[in-house]
This record gives structure tokens, C-alpha cells and sequence, in this order.
């Protein structure tokens, strides 16, 4: 791999972040907007069987990091599935790979700065949105530019907030449920699960459609592989924080999401705002709705930290191959790369624009794009990570670290899912636009690959991808 050196800058990221950073910055990428927010549109879509969605979802979402997890501990580096699609793949995989990686963070991140900015609504009706994003995108981008050190412990401590307020809702929801609150509300039991249509009123056709946002909540657990270079123990620390994805999305995901659905019918759903509050604040407890407010608030800024996070580390790790700008390998004097943090920002600010332009209708096509997007990315992970294992004697598969559960039938299955979610992304007329953006934006990326960059025109590469 070619790495660009300078005797007045350093290239090279600083390894800052402890298995307790790992663990937790795994933890907080699996609960953002995607559940706070996304999960009410998936649920209108679905009913309760959104509760199968999440957990057919969440068993392919766990072969893609057990894939991904092979790899990063057989060889950690950064850029992490883009070099490795690089590598394994050719230069126009990882090209396409490492961009359309950084295209997903910069849509699930304009996903949540405009979540944030509906959260701040219901504190702040009179004051527009996009004040809001504006203000969160300086702030977080700020933040990036500390240490790798205040990034992990920024994102502890978020998702200690996030963890400890779910865990304490299902716990008052269960008694709820089974004891009720109050004079006024009798216990509901878990009637409401199947009382409104039946378990799954859309059928299975619902289920489908709401695989889209379902995808999207996922988005950004692929982090992991990324933090792999700035890791001080990645053999130790990524099949740690992989090995707990099952029960994270079991419990947070689908134990949370039945624990609402029970407490509330699930077609009495709201548009505006995250369900969490909107259901508290219907029972009539304000003052929990306003503490869970807060919870989301915290939730969307970790995430928004996070998506900067990944798509400057993986800017950082293309450059460093040739694949893109050569300013992007600069270095802040605390290991920071600093000129990729800036270009998070600047392309960020274009949710400042939709959504002063369209406030009401942003998140769903942008949910939906970064759906596409990451499900692109979890293929090229799954390619990848074949493609790697064939090159591989068979005394150096056994010898692999952290393997693949069953391969290669569950990789493959996995790989027939993904592509089931595509196809409905474009059968669903919410979601059509999104899949149609998608595919133009990966035929961009081979368009500058063939026109520009295999060429080596303007100086910045040569055909092989490298840095001339």
C-alpha cells in the first residue's frame, strides 16, 4: 500500500481509542435516529411484524460485521473495507467502495442533523429547523478536531446516556403494561400487538416495504471496522464489540419496540417527533417525555459524531491509497485528520438547505438514499470477504481468528437478502427516487474511475490507483 511521507507532516493516525471506547462506540452506532426517529415510519409500515423485519434484518447486519470482523483482525488498516475491497476486489472496487461509504455517512448524517432539528422543535416550534442543523454541524464538527481520545470518550458517554434511559423506559413501560399507571390508564397488557389489525395487518408485503428503514437504523454499525486502526487491541477488541451485536439489536431494537407497540396501538403513531416522547407524552407524563427529549437529542448528536467519524477515517484511509485527494492525508499535530473533518462539514451544510426547502418530506428520502447506500457497502463487504477467503490455502483458513459463522451458505443467504432489500427499494414508490439517486451516483463514481482517474489526467493518480 503506498503511503505518502513528509518530513513536515505526519500521515499516520494515533492509536487513542481503549476496548471500552470500541465497546460503547459499537453500542451507540446501533441505537441512533434509525430507532429513535425511522422507527415510527417502519412501523406505519409494517405494524407489529416490524418486530420480524428488525430481526431477519439484524441476523444479515451480523454476518456483515462477523465478515467485516475477519478481515479487520487478519489485518487492520486504515480505510478498512475499502482497502480491503481494494485489495481483494481491484483499485475501482475499493474506489467505489471507500466513496459510496463516505456518500452513506453524509446522507445518514443529514438524516441526523435534521432529526436533531425536529427534536429541538418540540422545546422550540417558533424557531426554524434549520437553525438548529446549522448550529449542530459547527458544534460536532469541532468536536472532531480534538483528540481521537475526546471522540471515544464524547461517544461513551452519549451512549451511556442513550443505554441507560432505553433500559430505564422498558422497565416503567413493563410496568405499565402489566400494572398500569395511575387511575387513568389501567394496565394494557400486550393486546395492542395484534388487536389493531391483527399482528401483521399489511401482511407480508408490509414487512417488505419497511425493510428500507429497517436497513437504515442498521447504518453506521459498520464503524467497528473502521475504529479498527486507531484501536489498541483491535484482536481483542472487534470480536468483542461484534460478538454483542445480536443481543443489542434483540434488545433494543425489537424488546423496545414491543414494549411501545403494547403501551400504544401502533396505528396511533405520530409524524412529528421521536415515538419514544410522542407515547409519553400521550399517557400523560410530560416530564418523562421532556427527559426522553433529551435522550434522542443525545442520540442524534453521537450519531452525528460518528458518521464524521467513519467518513473522515475512510477519506484518510483512500487517500493514503491513491484514491482520493492527497490533502486529505493531513494531519492535525494531535493525529487528526483535519482537512477531512472540514470537508464532512462543508458537504453537511446541504441539510441546511433541504431543510429550509422541505422541512416536512426530508427524512424519508434521505433515510431511504442512505438505505440504499449502506446496503451497497455491505455487499462489497461480503464480496470482499469471499474474495479474500479464496486466496487463502486451506491450513490458513483454519487459522483465521475470528471466522465466519457456516461459510459460505450464511454469507450467501446474507447476499440474497441484501439484494431482496434493493428490489423493494425500487418497488416502493417512496423509495424509487432514492434507489434511482443510488444507482446514478455509483455510475458517477465508475464514470470519474474510467474517465479520470485510471487515466492519471490532472496529475493527482496513476492507473493503478496510486499516487503518482
Amino acid at each position: 500500500m503506498p503511503h505518502s511521507t513528509s518530513s513536515q507532516q505526519n500521515t499516520h493516525l494515533k492509536t487513542g481509542l481503549s476496548a471500552r471506547h470500541i465497546r460503547f462506540i459499537a453500542l451507540g452506532s446501533a441505537i441512533g435516529t434509525g430507532l429513535f426517529y425511522g422507527s415510527a415510519e417502519a412501523i406505519k409500515t409494517a405494524g407489529p411484524a416490524v418486530l420480524l423485519a428488525y430481526l431477519i434484518g439484524g441476523a444479515a447486519v451480523f454476518i456483515v460485521m462477523r465478515a467485516l470482523g475477519e478481515m479487520a483482525v487478519h489485518n487492520p488498516v486504515p480505510g478498512s473495507f475499502g482497502s480491503y475491497a481494494r485489495e481483494y476486489l481491484g483499485p475501482l472496487a475499493g474506489f467505489i467502495t471507500g466513496w459510496t461509504y463516505t456518500f452513506e455517512m453524509v446522507i445518514v448524517a443529514l438524516a441526523d442533523v435534521t432529526a436533531f432539528g425536529i427534536y429541538m422543535g418540540l422545546w422550540y416550534p417558533d424557531v426554524p429547523q434549520w437553525i438548529w442543523v446549522l448550529g449542530i454541524i459547527f458544534f460536532i464538527g469541532a468536536m472532531n478536531l480534538c483528540h481521537v481520545r475526546v471522540f471515544g470518550e464524547m461517544e461513551f458517554w452519549l451512549s451511556l446516556i442513550k443505554v441507560v434511559a432505553i433500559v430505564a423506559m422498558m422497565l416503567a413501560g413493563a410496568g405499565v403494561i402489566f400494572f398500569g399507571f395511575g387511575h387513568h390508564f389501567p394496565a394494557t397488557g400486550l393486546a395492542n400487538l395484534w388487536s389493531h389489525g391483527g399482528f401483521a395487518p399489511h401482511g407480508w408485503q408490509g414487512v417488505l416495504a419497511s425493510l428500507g428503514i429497517v436497513m437504515f437504523a442498521f447504518g453506521g454499525v459498520e464503524i467497528i471496522g473502521v475504529t479498527a486502526a486507531e484501536a489498541k487491541d483491535p484482536q481483542k477488541t472487534i470480536p468483542q464489540a461484534i460478538n454483542t451485536i445480536p443481543l443489542r439489536i434483540i434488545f433494543f431494537y425489537v424488546c423496545t419496540l414491543a414494549v411501545l407497540m403494547a403501551l400504544f396501538p401502533w396505528n396511533h403513531f405520530g409524524e412529528q417527533g421521536s415515538p419514544f416522547v410522542i407515547i409519553f407524552d400521550g399517557l400523560g407524563i410530560p416530564a418523562a417525555a421532556t427527559v426522553l427529549n433529551i435522550v434522542v437529542i443525545s442520540a442524534s448528536i453521537s450519531a452525528i459524531n460518528s458518521d464524521i467519524f467513519g467518513a473522515g477515517r475512510m477519506m484518510y484511509g483512500m487517500s493514503r491509497e491513491g484514491l482520493a485527494p492527497k490533502s486529505f492525508q493531513r494531519l492535525a499535530r494531535n493525529g487528526v485528520p483535519w482537512m477531512t473533518v472540514v470537508v464532512m462539514g462543508v458537504a453537511l451544510l446541504a441539510a441546511v438547505v433541504l431543510n429550509y426547502l422541505m422541512p416536512e418530506r426530508v427524512f424519508v428520502l434521505i433515510a431511504s438514499l442512505a438505505a440504499f447506500a449502506t446496503v451497497w457497502v455491505w455487499v462489497m463487504i461480503l464480496l470482499s470477504h469471499f474474495a479474500m477467503r479464496r486466496g487463502l490455502t486451506a491450513p490458513q483458513r483454519k487459522q483465521i481468528a475470528f471466522p465466519v459463522p457456516l461459510w459460505p451458505a450464511v454469507p450467501l443467504l446474507t447476499l440474497l437478502f441484501m439484494g431482496v432489500v434493493i428490489a423493494v427499494l425500487g418497488m416502493m414508490a417512496e423509495t424509487r427516487m432514492a434507489l434511482i439517486a443510488g444507482l446514478v451516483w455509483i455510475g458517477l463514481l465508475a464514470g470519474v474511475w474510467f474517465g479520470w482517474i485510471r487515466r492519471g489526467e490532472g496529475g493527482a493518480f496513476d492507473a493503478n490507483g496510486s499516487q503518482s
